[in-house]
């Protein structure tokens, strides 16, 4: 299927590796340009480097989500390096579950208002697209309650319902914004892997609630994230897609 993306540009946050790094390339494989951001200056490099090897146009900068105003200035500036931002994907995470006062002042000030100010930055760019598009990455953490209950889950529900109000406010501008809901997702250099060294009973006690016997890829719920985005899922907006393997046992109506 042609996903319709060739020639779009597009802006990741947290692109460096994992999910993020995921949808980076599965957005380049159809032909999308793309930006990204990451703490680590080393691997932003690595990652722009493997994502324009295939002749998209890629750019990234190291910088921190939580700092405002480096946040709103680099999505300026890959607006005007890659020529216009039809895509949004606010990805980067806290993974701050303890509930302490720290985790959530850190899940505000990452998840939530990094999300935000990504939105209200690119907003402006998205409105001259003829396919705007926003996708937050929330988590099932944040449709309901699990080991990670607390401040993690609370800003994850609230990211799915500022994409659900979001998708109302922007409908008229034609810009769409969904959410994708991952379970958990295992890859080299994320969380599970540290946890299944460091704390194999936490780890054991995950993989058993995954009833597929096994967590999700990155790639799998970058799929879900790239379909999301593209113009095909045209009429698509204002949805939660939860990408878990069947590890949550809400019924969703």
């Amino acid at each position: 299927m042609d996903l319709k993306l060739k020639g779009m540009n597009a802006v990741i946050t947290g692109g460096s590796k994992g999910i993020g790094r995921a949808i980076a390339e599965g957005l380049v494989g159809e032909g999308a340009n793309v930006a990204i951001c990451a703490r680590n200056a080393d691997e932003v490099d690595a990652a722009v480097a493997a994502l324009g090897a295939s002749g998209a146009k890629a750019c990234g900068q190291a910088l921190d989500v939580a700092d405002g105003d480096a946040l709103k200035a680099w999505v300026k500036d890959a607006a005007g390096e890659l020529g216009g931002i039809d895509i949004l994907v606010p990805n980067v995470s806290a993974l701050a579950i303890p509930n302490s006062e720290e985790s959530w002042k850190a899940q505000f000030d990452i998840d939530m208002m990094h999300t935000v100010r990504s939105v209200e930055a690119a907003i402006p760019h998205l409105e001259k697209s003829d396919a705007g598009s926003i996708v937050i990455i929330s988590s099932v953490s944040g449709v309901e309650v699990d080991f990670a209950g607390g401040p993690y889950g609370a800003f994850k529900a609230a990211l799915i319902h500022y994409a659900k109000t979001l998708a109302c406010q922007l409908a008229g501008q034609g810009i769409r914004c969904n959410s994708v809901s991952p379970g958990n997702t295992y890859f080299e250099g994320g969380v599970w892997p540290m946890i299944e060294e460091n704390m194999p009973e936490l780890f054991a006690t995950a993989l058993a609630a995954n009833k597929t016997g096994r967590m999700a890829t990155a790639e799998e719920v970058a799929t879900a994230a790239v379909f999301l985005a593209s113009p095909v899922s045209s009429f698509t907006t204002g949805t939660n897609l939860t990408v878990d393997g069947a590890l949550t046992n809400r019924v969703q109506f």
